[in-house]
């Protein structure tokens, strides 16, 4: 059985008459910072992370003490 080589590859040519077209697009967000205490999402409260983001939380205080 033979393994990957480690010699590179040259790029494929391309395909006759495929042909990729870039349009850029602007957006524009406007976040509004008069509100009274609300968030700019939306939200009420903020999410409550999941339990990897917890464990990671609690090995960062533990490393900090």
């Amino acid at each position: 059985m033979t393994g990957p080589t480690s010699a590179p590859r040259g790029e494929r040519a391309g395909t006759p008459g495929a042909h990729w077209e870039h349009v850029l697009v602007t957006t524009e967000v406007v976040v509004d910072t008069d509100t009274d205490g609300e968030s700019p999402f939306g939200w009420q409260e903020l999410p409550v992370p999941n339990r990897a983001t917890r464990r990671a939380i609690a090995r960062a205080a533990r490393r900090t003490k």
